[in-house]
């Protein structure tokens, strides 16, 4: 058997059941990757374009400075310029020929093989170097072109290969370290500039599209307050707006929030409308009820005076006789329950004093006993008063609608627990039997008016299907709140109202 605090637990649990889906970034998060990512990716190209457009310059510059120092290679054994006999540089003397820069490289090709070669230092001299560090020179073509070769240890050279009136084939080259170290130190620079450029922008962008984004979470905002407000029934005025200022049809922000006004407006057009339907049939329920009880209350009475006669009367008139003064019953409750409603629909003027619940249970258990002694009645109640302030009579009809709903709506031999508990500041009681359940497909509208469970919970007709909606109308004018919860041998409505504030 489910006490109160089962049924607390089970409402709780089904409260905070939700649909589930994936967590999306916000649309200010999203534009500033947007705007990060795209700086980050210009910021690659121009970085990547400037460096292979420097190396390129720097190259272009190498192989001229390259083609200058093959052709004084090539001029060292040639004749002076006032004549005289050629005299043809021995070793890798090749290399002295003057404006020879440092670090650049030298060899002579014989017959397919390294004769001489050498690089010349920062001093002036020659450093010879072994035929297997360089044999990757002869591979280099003789068309008078720059190619870019690989020189064992020294490195990537620029070189350029030239044939010699004797046959052999001179080879001159640059290193590209130069090159290559201006280029890195190029793309360093580009890296730590668009490092810097990449966090500025991001500062930058969250307090751009912060500001601009800030007449959308103001359209956001006044959504949220309207969505809070109760707009179920009632006389509903929606006072939020969004400002004048942020209304601007020539940006879509401004559209947006142009649209969300006139909706509101809408909205609040078609609440009055309702409201204003609602009372008038609020008021045509309750002065049709106010009408109807006189006629019903002299029907009542005529069946009654007819009691005396049904002896001599004929089987089928004395029946008939008895099912009028029985539906005379049936309606004249109905239309009491209606005017009951229509009065709390109004605004109910209910009394204000401080009842005691411990006691106005008893009673009421005692009264569900009486009537329906079939069932199985327990309390589970507190030995000090739980008090109360409201209308002692309507708190009454709450807890008897609801064990009348019980006895009427479960078979012979239901077990129905009435138990009560205080908090801080709130009162529960709970009304839980061991019938056979809501159905389904009724439970979230059993509190709506004239709603009937016809099924196995049914074991007598002639409900009005208004007890449990007068049960929410008068928990609501006391300010508190009333739920279900149901399964096959197990139903729980649970009320909740607060506590008075004087001990």
């Amino acid at each position: 058997m489910m006490g109160t605090d089962d049924a607390d637990r089970v409402v709780s649990a089904e409260a905070r059941q939700a649909p589930s889906g994936r967590r999306r970034r916000s649309l200010r998060v999203r534009l500033v990757i947007v705007l990060v990512t795209l700086l980050a990716l210009v910021s690659v190209l121009v970085g990547v374009i400037t460096a292979l457009a420097l190396r390129g310059f720097l190259v272009d510059r190498l192989d001229a400075s390259l083609a200058a120092a093959g052709n004084r290679s090539a001029e060292a054994g040639q004749p002076p310029p006032g004549g005289g006999t050629a005299i043809e540089p021995k070793g890798n003397q090749f290399l002295l020929a003057p404006g020879q820069a440092s670090g650049t490289l030298g060899a002579r090709l014989s017959s397919g093989k390294v004769d001489q070669a050498g690089v010349l230092r920062d001093d002036g001299s020659i450093k010879n170097l072994s035929s297997a560090s360089v044999s990757s020179l002869l591979d280099v073509p003789t068309d008078r072109r720059p190619h870019t070769v690989q020189v064992g240890k020294l490195g990537e050279f620029r070189v350029l290969a030239t044939r010699t009136s004797s046959g052999d084939v001179l080879v001159t080259g640059l290193p590209m370290a130069d090159v290559d170290r201006v280029v890195w130190r190029l793309i360093a620079l580009e890296l730590a500039v668009a490092a810097v450029a990449i966090v500025l922008a991001t500062v930058a962008g969250v307090v751009i599209v912060r500001r601009t984004l800030r007449p959308l979470q103001r359209v956001a905002q006044t959504a949220e307050r309207v969505s809070e407000l109760p707009l179920s029934r009632g006389e509903v005025a929606i006072g939020e707006r969004i400002g004048q200022r942020e209304v601007d049809d020539r940006t879509e922000v401004g559209q947006v929030a142009g649209s969300v006004n006139r909706l509101l407006d809408h909205v609040a057009a078609a609440l009055n409308a309702r409201h204003e339907s609602e009372s008038r049939v609020r008021q045509f329920v309750a002065d049709a009820s106010h009408e109807l009880r006189t006629p019903l209350a002299a029907i009542r009475g005529y069946a009654e005076l007819t009691r005396h006669l049904r002896d001599d009367a004929p089987a089928e008139i004395a029946y008939a006789m008895q099912r009028v003064e029985a539906e005379t019953a049936r309606m004249t409750a109905m239309v009491e329950d209606l005017l009951l409603l229509a009065r709390l629909d109004a605004g109910p003027e209910l009394a204000s004093a401080p009842v005691d619940l411990t006691h106005l249970l008893l009673d009421v258990v005692s009264d569900g006993a009486a009537s329906g002694p079939d069932h199985q009645w327990r309390t589970k109640l507190p030995d000090t008063p739980v008090i109360v302030i409201g209308d002692a009579h309507r708190l009454h009809q709450i807890f008897a609608n609801l064990l009348a709903n019980a006895r009427v709506h479960t078979p012979a031999g239901t077990t129905v627990t009435v138990s009560l508990s205080a908090s801080t500041s709130t009162a529960v009681v709970t009304v839980l039997d061991d019938g056979p359940g809501i159905p389904e497909d009724v439970l979230g509208t059993v509190f709506e008016r004239f709603t009937r469970v016809e099924s196995s919970r049914s074991r007598t007709s002639g409900s009005t299907g208004l007890g449990l909606a007068i049960v929410r109308a008068i928990v609501e004018a006391h300010h508190g709140s009333v739920q279900v919860t149901s399964r096959p041998g197990q139903t729980a409505f649970v009320v909740r109202l607060p506590l008075s504030s004087v001990a």
